[in-house]
């Protein structure tokens, strides 16, 4: 007994090697032959020393343990293999092992310390088949076995190897409650796998929790992303301590830190840093750190450039933080004298230093110094890494460059994904849609089609819809369900907005349908019909969505008031207006400038300029809502007023301003107002549209200046189209000049040869004149080319709903009551020869 008290005295208490030599002779009196420190021989007794030799010197102490017939011994051996495993040799204690165990099958120490080398050397695969030949040699595992094995199950994600060592455990005592070790790897292993609710039960079946169990679960909870949660628990392990229980250590404040800089929660962070100073515990370097990092992720710039300050060994990830900070506020002056700081000290910077500072230059508008920078790279020789790469494309792209970044994406000669996402993206975003399906293509073809990210199949099904691409988009859709993709909620949306702007509702209806919908889903499917004309389909759709419990948005809010200004739907509207006031979106301009167009359209004028006047920001869409409004219900003079209103408040005009206006003018035959609006815009170097010369055209030969209007036509820089000849061609109906109608009308049968306006215009024109020959001959012509007239249709807002009725159509399921009241006071008004105004009538109906 008293010789294995001394031995635990001199492990404990370090003593030199010859010290060690000369208490190996009272070791031989006090020790039992049984014993595993018998007969040390003397070379062996260094083993014991607190200092790890080298390999060189261990080899020869492993050589004198064999020849000396020790090679066996339990005690040795596990020495020898925990300073192999310190060497980072587990090959050399593997050799050990194997020849010690022979002897030793039983020995669960001499077990553990194998499966540790292996596990401290990250080699987790192979401490679990040691582990797996310790219970077949039926040896069985102790609460250090097990933190090892679980742990090792934790960093393989083998959750169901876990759970079972879990159930073992507390089957055969090991898990006691009163083991933490065993308890803390159990809360890491679920925690790593991502079931942080069992790491919780784990935690609760501990009885006497130390720092580790409260460390693993805090940082668990801030990996799993539930950093809030986190918090909670560290404010708790507080509450605890303070009442003499555990207090955090560095590690469970670096836990905490990160925690807050996740949420971007600098009280909560300055909170903790306060405890740091009052306490004066944790004061470590990685706390240090985390302490910069959380400032600096919660963009506290005073106190991110104090927390570097104080740092006394500042890195590339340091330095790169507080230059991250710079950049973000486009502050490129501090950026460039930091950036030589760094280098200055001797620190190199690294991919993301250098990607930080390109976003200095990006978020300046410096594109100059950016490209400078660029050249500096490249002379330098400096390697292009991913994030650089990306970083480059970036600056170009957000700083009107796309030509550069063309360029410099043809010269990268990387097999990465990520340049080509972005590429592809930044075509559609502006608006190079031809570009961006073509380089879609490519990148298939360049075998990276398994790589394209999830945001670009987006972006690539938006430049679908907009050119109408709809096979390519199917396409696309077939390569989502091949890559498992369409079960995402932003893909389905982007399907269900494609196949909805290519006119394809019946398969934007099914994708619909079949996927979990949320509002952007009944937003793209609103959307899609109030597009494709169809509003009563869009009001339905909405009635449905609130039927269902789903909430609208602002962007809901929009598609609907579209679709009530163009069913002049004003019950409707008004309550969407009431639900625009419920949820304070009364300053929200593009939900008011909707409102001026829906009020405007529905026939209240007043109510949209009292909305106008009310709006305590107003962009050009909102001034051009409000001439439109004028323009509509006839009023040029006050539209014109508007439009001057506008010009003095300091808003630029644009395209769409200066056609509301000409479209004011054209409804009243304001024709040299018109005249110098259109010389205006050209001054302004605004280059007129084609709906913009349909304006100057209608107005000209609506005024009697048929030949002048022609003559613009005539002389106009883009092909005309339908429209604009089917304006000449109504003015020449108005004027009575069918000759000049007749050579007009057969340009606009070629511009546009399914449109039955031209025909019924031509008709009536000839009508008129008494050519009823003609009027056959073009009935006849319009059925060979299979031309039909369009039903006209009317709507009516009744009891919150939009009743449609077509001519001919019977289907309305009271029709039959609506015809025979029709019908009642048409032999009223026969009956007493009252004869009505059309205004009249439609207000008795």
């Amino acid at each position: 007994m008293r010789g294995l008290l001394s031995l635990i005295m001199l492990i404990h208490k370090p003593i030199q090697p010859r010290n060690i030599c000369a208490l190996v002779t009272r070791f031989h009196l006090y020790c039992s032959p049984a014993s595993p420190l018998f007969c040390l021989p003397p070379h062996s007794v260094h083993l014991l020393s607190a200092e790890v030799p080298d390999l060189h010197s261990l080899l020869l102490l492993h050589a004198g343990t064999i020849t000396s017939g020790h090679s066996s011994n339990p005690f040795l051996a596990a020495k020898l293999i925990s300073l192999y495993a310190s060497l980072h040799r587990p090959d050399l204690a593997t050799g050990v092992f194997s020849s010690a165990v022979a002897q030793n099958l039983k020995d669960t120490f001499l077990w553990n310390s194998i499966i540790k080398t292996h596990f401290s050397n990250a080699d987790f695969t192979i401490s679990l088949l040691y582990f797996r030949q310790m219970l077949a040699a039926g040896v069985p595992p102790d609460q250090f076995t097990v933190p090892m094995i679980v742990s090792a199950s934790a960093e393989l994600l083998l959750l169901a190897l876990g759970s079972c060592i879990h159930g073992a455990s507390i089957k055969n005592g090991i898990l006691n409650g009163k083991c933490s070790g065993v308890g803390s790897s159990l809360i890491f292993m679920y925690s790593k796998c991502g079931i942080i609710g069992d790491a919780f039960k784990a935690f609760d079946e501990i009885s006497e929790r130390d720092v580790v169990a409260w460390t693993a679960l805090i940082i668990g909870c801030v990996r799993n992303g539930q950093s809030k949660l986190g918090l909670l628990c560290l404010a708790e392990m507080h509450r605890v301590g303070k009442d003499g229980g555990t207090k955090p250590n560095s590690r469970t404040l670096d836990g905490g830190l990160q925690a807050c800089a996740n949420l971007g929660a600098l009280h909560e962070g300055m909170c903790l840093h306060g405890f740091l100073l009052k306490t004066g515990s944790g004061w470590s370097a990685s706390v240090r750190s985390s302490l910069l990092s959380m400032y600096a992720k919660c963009e506290s710039f005073e106190e991110t450039v104090l927390a570097f300050d104080e740092l006394s060994e500042k890195d590339t990830v340091s330095w790169t933080e507080v230059l991250a900070v710079y950049a973000k506020k486009g502050l490129l002056i501090e950026c460039l004298k930091l950036f030589l700081a760094m280098i200055d000290s001797g620190v190199e910077p690294d991919g993301v230093s250098i990607s930080c500072m390109l976003l200095g230059f990006t978020n300046s508008c410096c594109i100059h110094g950016g490209k400078a920078f660029h050249a500096i790279l490249l002379r330098k020789d400096f390697e292009f890494s991913k994030p650089v790469i990306s970083s480059l494309l970036m600056m170009y792209c957000k700083l009107g460059q796309l030509d550069a970044a063309e360029t410099f994406f043809g010269c990268i000669h990387l097999q990465s994904a990520d340049p080509w996402n972005l590429m592809i993206c930044e075509y559609e975003k502006t608006g190079m849609d031809i570009k961006c399906l073509d380089l879609f293509r490519e990148m298939q073809f360049n075998g990276l089609g398994a790589n394209v990210d999830q945001n670009t199949v987006v972006h690539v099904f938006s430049s679908c819809s907009k050119l109408n691409a709809l096979q390519l988009g199917q396409s696309l859709h077939c390569y989502t369900i091949k890559n498992f993709l369409d079960d995402e909620d932003y893909i389905s949306n982007s399907l269900v907005c494609m196949y909805g702007k290519c006119g394809k509702l019946t398969l934007a209806r099914r994708v619909f349908h079949n996927t979990k919908r949320n509002v952007i889903t009944w937003n793209s499917l609103i959307s899609a019909y109030s597009h494709l004309g169809k509003s009563s389909d869009a009001l339905s759709i909405f009635n449905q969505m609130l039927l269902e419990g789903v909430k609208p948005n602002s962007s809901t809010l929009l598609s609907v008031l579209s679709a009530c200004s163009h069913m002049a739907a004003l019950d409707l509207g008004k309550w969407v207006h009431g639900s625009i006031k419920e949820m304070g979106l009364e300053s929200d301009v593009n939900l008011c400038t909707a409102l001026i167009d829906m009020y405007a359209k529905c026939g209240h004028l007043k109510t949209s300029r009292a909305l106008f006047d009310s709006m305590p920001e107003r962009d050009v869409i909102s001034w051009n809502a409000m001439i439109s409004a004028y323009g509509i219900h006839g009023d040029a003079k006050k539209a014109l007023e508007v439009f001057r209103e506008m010009e003095m408040s300091g808003i630029k005009p644009n395209t769409v301003t200066f056609l509301a206006a000409l479209s004011a003018c054209c409804h009243v035959g304001l024709v040299e107002e018109a005249r110098r609006l259109f010389l205006r815009m050209k001054d302004r170097g605004i280059s007129p549209t084609l709906k913009h010369y349909t304006c100057m055209v209608d107005v000209l030969a609506r005024s009697g200046n048929l030949l002048e209007a022609e003559a613009m036509i005539l002389s106009m820089p883009i092909q005309p189209d339908g429209g604009i000849w089917g304006a000449l061609l109504g003015a020449c109906h108005i004027h009575s000049n069918v000759e000049m109608g007749e050579c007009i009308s057969k340009r606009a049968f070629e511009s546009d040869p399914e449109n039955d306006g031209y025909y019924i215009l031509v008709s009536n024109m000839f009508g008129s004149d008494g050519r009823w020959e003609e009027v056959e001959k073009l009935r006849s012509f319009m059925k060979s080319r299979g031309v039909t007239k369009r039903a006209g249709w009317s709507s009516v807002e009744l009891g919150g709903g939009i009743h449609v009725f077509t001519v001919g159509d019977k289907s309305h399921p009271q029709s039959k009551d609506v015809l025979v009241t029709i019908e009642t006071f048409h032999r009223h008004f026969e009956e007493c020869s009252i004869e009505y105004t059309v205004e009249e009538y439609a207000s008795i109906l």
